[in-house]
């Protein structure tokens, strides 16, 4: 029989420590997850069971609030750098004094003064603060006979003083980093940057058992799928605007992450940036202005780690994972991290199979003055025998859903292929001055039944009449950027300057062919007609998009007032191609600029973070293709989305909350009856509220969740016929709370719930087709052991615990999408 030692808690970021006596969460904090839960109708067991906490003490001043913090070892001036970041002060020191030396990092809640304490112990050094709020490192016992402080050199440590590629640490609880990347302007925690950005961590990923983003994403209230639950293609919405699968990011560049599903097994961390982007991430390939996501892959830690996972999710899938990682070298500087997955069999839908193969390996270096590394990864999936599918109505009556898993496409097939490498480097040419570079290339190949899965004018019956599409096509994308930060002062005046470059190439190729009409019923599928096969796809389309950036961040009064200023020069170039000729049908060739302008403000010390914000979106604009209007083949610029939006964050060291209110308006195409014209004068306004808080409440609480209110409106519209309405799949309210409570009687058992809420929405721009609202109920468990001295965690869970049937949301104008059933989830992983 195995040895079971006693069971061990979940792996946790420690909030504070043993030692140092930490503020508790204010009863305010205690409350945001009952509430959160009561808001979206979970009941009141859980949250009655979490302790009630003990208010903080009033905060005097930003050195001596206490914080948590979570500062890797390292070398001592990486150590006091982070620190300095995470504090938000500034340090001035000579590179002499902590030459060679090597800190054991910091965890735990401190004052200013006590952080820097505790990481100069043993070092012989000492943090004096002077009257105007920054600190000196100097030595303990100045050298005999010195008669006059010496007059050290300003080294510069900030928020912005680090790697602008070193990742934030988690935040308390683990599943959200307390940063993310902000484009080109790299990580920046989350109380220093004008803009509500979250960031989902792989302990999050892993504890929830997410297969996809969209599994992550559901965690955010501002984030909603646009295609139905198990399509192999995931598509979102983000603040009430359309997110294409093709606009992620991985590591900060387009055109790079993969096509269709984006698996989790090589990423390490999900960051979503709410809104419009242009100025720091550049122009989206299908031109998105929802928000940005960008995947940040894996990477080696200090500690070896041999992880091995095996899963089931029902009717019987089956998959396994192993994340192998390891660094080399004196001072480890070389790392390798190895990633591959398989999954294979029965999925919910009624006899559907997927099989799924990633394989991914990152390697890194990280030396005094250069850091680089590569990413390649190669994954396929395979669909058979069916896929879940869209519906729109004939009339203003929206057929009930089905049985979830029902299968309308049995028979049909699909494959997807996505193979990738990113190499990424960046050089230290001056203390203060940083070059960095990226380039990297993506093939992507489709092929089978995966697009056009839908039951078009769904009579109130349920009947319709189908066709099938078979399509092949390819994706070839090469993406590079380059560009220097530098980090400065003028007088009492901190800079950081960004002087960015980007290039992104796209060549694709798509052919399609259609079945003839069959006759079927959403609640008694017939077998449906399959289309013949397409061949082979030519090349349809050829884009560039290039762009220069230039932003700074300027800080003042001791980096209590942060204001960020910069603009983009897109230039955006298409070509297409008859699929049948190859002959050149259109050339599009266009440039814009787009600015942004961002300010933070600390006036009450680090726990409070006042920001606002005007940044631009740019999408391509169209081309009059119909050859009846007066201006036919007009092409014109590029459009324009502006988000204006203000808001606050609370950063309690345990808790943290951020409340914005936006308006997004994206203009579109119209016709003009009377003129026989079309025009750029279109318009989609989206005004909203939103809500975030993820930490822990308590040791053994965590929460993570929110909730957005948007009223979405169509502005200008054709003729002004539906000016006024409300715009299509913009539910009035959206909202997520999940939590987790770690049993103080029973260590290394967790209890998971959640509950997603989305209320009625139109589905259509004429108002005239709406769906209700709808809650899903999620809940699971995790148990944390050793045995024979390794730690191995199993996990379960269920969602859509009450096997509902709903219309979730909408995809494009007029058509609906459906939700999973019931499915479980196991999964046990080892560590090794």
């Amino acid at each position: 029989m195995p040895s079971i030692s006693p069971p061990i808690p979940s792996p946790r970021p420690p909030a504070r420590s043993s030692s140092v006596h930490a503020p508790r969460p204010t009863r305010l904090a205690a409350a945001l997850g009952p509430a959160l839960l009561a808001a979206l109708g979970l009941g009141a067991g859980l949250g009655a069971a979490m302790p009630q906490r003990a208010l903080a003490q009033p905060v005097q001043d930003t050195a001596e609030a206490r914080r948590a913090y979570d500062i890797a070892p390292g070398t001592l001036d990486q150590a006091l750098n982070r620190y300095a970041a995470r504090a938000g002060v500034e340090l001035a020191a000579d590179a002499g004094l902590t030459s060679g030396k090597a800190s054991a990092g910091l965890r735990g809640s401190f004052t200013v003064a006590e952080g820097f304490e505790r990481l100069l112990d043993g070092q012989g050094l000492q943090a004096v603060r002077g009257t105007n709020g920054a600190w000196t490192l100097r030595p303990l016992a100045p050298p005999p006979g010195a008669g006059t402080e010496p007059q050290l050199p300003a080294v510069i440590v900030s928020a912005r003083g680090e790697s602008a590629e070193a990742l934030p640490e988690p935040y308390a609880g683990g599943q959200v980093a307390r940063g993310a990347r902000l484009g080109l302007l790299g990580n920046a925690d989350i109380m220093d940057v004008p803009f509500n950005i979250a960031s989902y961590t792989a302990q999050s990923i892993e504890d929830q058992q997410a297969g996809t983003v969209g599994d992550v994403l559901v965690n955010d209230p501002a984030v909603r799928f646009t295609t139905s639950a198990g399509h192999i293609y995931e598509n979102y919405s983000l603040r009430g605007f359309a997110v294409s699968a093709d606009d992620l990011a991985l590591n900060g560049m387009y055109g790079l992450s993969p096509y269709g599903h984006s698996p989790t097994e090589f990423i390490e961390r999900v960051e979503v940036l709410k809104g419009p982007g242009a100025l720091l991430s550049g122009m989206a390939p299908s031109g998105g202005v929802g928000g940005v996501i960008n995947l940040v892959p894996k990477r080696a830690g200090d500690e070896p780690l041999t992880r091995l996972s095996a899963d089931y999710i029902s009717s019987s899938q089956f998959g396994g994972h192993l994340d192998l990682g390891r660094r080399f070298g004196d001072r480890k500087e070389f790392g390798v991290r190895i990633n591959a997955a398989a999954r294979d069999g029965d999925t919910e839908l009624d006899g559907q199979s997927k099989r799924r193969l990633l394989g991914a390996v990152g390697l890194d270096y990280r030396g005094e003055r250069l850091r680089l590394s590569l990413d390649a990864y190669a994954n396929q999936e395979d669909i058979r025998n069916g896929s879940p599918w869209m519906a729109s109505f004939s009339g203003p009556v929206v057929a009930s859903p089905p049985r979830p898993g029902t299968n309308l496409l049995r028979g049909t097939y699909g494959r997807l292929e996505n193979k990738a490498a990113v190499l990424r480097g960046e050089y230290d040419l001056a203390d203060q001055v940083t070059a960095y570079a990226g380039v990297g290339a993506l093939g992507f190949h489709y092929s089978g039944f995966i697009n056009g899965t839908r039951a078009g004018s769904v009579k109130p019956s349920g009947s319709y009449t189908g066709m099938t599409y078979n399509q092949d096509g390819y994706t070839d994308s090469l993406s590079a950027e380059a560009g220097v930060r530098a980090r400065a002062r003028t007088g009492p005046v901190g800079h950081q300057l960004v002087l960015g470059a980007t290039v992104l190439q796209l060549k694709s190729g798509t052919i399609n062919k259609t079945s003839a009409g069959y006759a079927s019923n959403i609640y008694d599928p017939a077998t449906p007609l399959l289309a013949g096969e397409p061949g082979s796809a030519p090349r349809t389309a050829q884009t560039t998009l290039t762009s220069f950036a230039l932003a700074d961040t300027l800080s003042f009064a001791g980096e209590r007032v942060l204001l960020t200023a910069g603009v983009r020069a897109q230039r955006v170039q298409t070509k297409t191609f008859s699929s049948t000729t190859g002959a050149q049908t259109a050339d599009y060739d266009k440039s814009a600029l787009t600015p942004a302008l961002g300010l933070v403000v600390k006036p009450f010390g680090p726990q409070w973070s006042l920001y606002a914000n005007y940044i631009e979106g740019l999408s391509q604009g169209d081309t009059v293709t119909d050859t009846g209007a007066r201006n036919f083949g007009q092409v014109f610029a590029p459009y324009k989305s502006k988000q204006v939006e203000a808001g606050a964050k609370w950063d309690t060291g345990e808790i943290a909350n951020t409340l914005s209110v936006f308006q997004v308006s994206k203009p579109s195409m119209l016709k003009d009856n009377a003129s026989n014209t079309y025009n750029a004068d279109g318009e989609q306004r989206n005004r909203g509220v939103e809500w975030n808080v993820f930490g822990q409440l308590a040791r053994q609480v965590r929460v993570l969740g929110g909730v957005t209110y948007t009223q979405g409106l169509l502005t200008h519209t054709a003729g002004g016929a539906y000016d006024g309405n409300t715009a299509y799949g913009t539910p009035r309210w959206v909202g997520t709370a999940a939590l987790e409570w770690d049993l103080p009687w029973l260590p290394g058992l967790t209890l998971t719930g959640r509950a997603v809420r989305t209320s009625w929405q139109y589905i259509n721009s004429a108002n005239t087709q709406r769906i209700p609202g709808w809650t899903r109920y999620d809940a699971g468990a995790r148990y944390a052991a050793r045995i024979q001295g390794r730690k191995v965690v199993f996990r379960a869970s269920v969602e859509n615990l009450l096997d509902r049937s709903y219309w979730t949301g909408t995809f494009n104008d007029g058509f609906v999408t459906q939700n999973a059933p019931r499915t479980f989830k196991l999964s046990t992983t080892i560590d090794f």
